[in-house]
């Protein structure tokens, strides 16, 4: 499916990269870890409606779907997520083809390279050896570095102010879900939406993607007309 294009901010000097359902399959790992998790406390969700919030973290997930837990339920309920999902999902992810080709064709054209994920800090540890992306990625941020996950901004601020000395105009994120591309605008940065993750094009259009491909290999093999080659 050809790519739905819109207009660029470039030049592009860097990219932020999500991580679950864009460059890794593992999404639907994850509706799965939270359909137990949420099972211990009796809770019931049909894996549709918790696919529509993955993307966030723990602390706008949970209050989405449980409105009324508080603070210290909503933090055990993303701790038993992580574990069941680090026991039983995280060494069956495997990466989309064309993850670390894309990773390193960004580097090889002199782009600073971040991966910016609302997973935890170990998951993404995983993740970069998993990608083969250690020599390939300047810094990463996690939902360890800030207060508030996707679609709150701090995932992008904070890779931001890691960054340096970079204005939001240069930058571009990639990612798979509505909440990246919002928390992507809240920060002044153009984002491409993936279909990878499993979310339709109204939802992606909505948050305000600039361009839409169905997965990294499309993106890959598009590159010098996509959004990521504006010099």
């Amino acid at each position: 499916m050809m790519p739905i294009t819109g207009p660029t901010t470039g030049p592009i000097t860097a990219i932020l990269y999500d991580i679950d359902g864009t460059l890794v399959d593992s999404n639907d790992l994850h509706v799965l870890a939270w359909e137990q998790a949420f099972a211990r406390i009796g809770a019931t969700f049909d894996r549709q409606t918790i696919h529509d919030q993955i993307g966030k973290g723990t602390d706008n997930l949970v209050p989405t779907l449980l409105p009324d837990l508080d603070d210290d339920a909503v933090e055990s309920l993303g701790d038993a997520h992580g574990a069941i999902y680090k026991d039983r999902y995280l060494k069956t992810a495997k990466p989309f083809p064309g993850a670390h080709d894309l990773l390193a064709r960004s580097h090889a054209a002199g782009l600073r390279v971040v991966l910016a994920s609302s997973a935890s800090a170990g998951e993404l540890d995983h993740y970069l050896g998993l990608l083969d992306a250690h020599d390939l990625v300047e810094t990463t941020t996690s939902s360890d570095d800030v207060e508030a996950t996707k679609p709150a901004p701090d995932i992008f601020a904070t890779a931001l102010k890691k960054l340096g000395d970079v204005d939001p105009s240069e930058v571009i994120v990639v990612g798979d879900t509505p909440y990246d591309i919002e928390a992507a605008g809240k920060c002044g940065v153009a984002a491409i939406g993936l279909r990878s993750g499993g979310f339709p094009d109204d939802m992606l259009r909505d948050a305000g993607a600039i361009a839409l491909y169905d997965d990294v290999a499309a993106l890959l093999a598009g590159y010098d007309d996509s959004p990521l080659a504006a010099r």
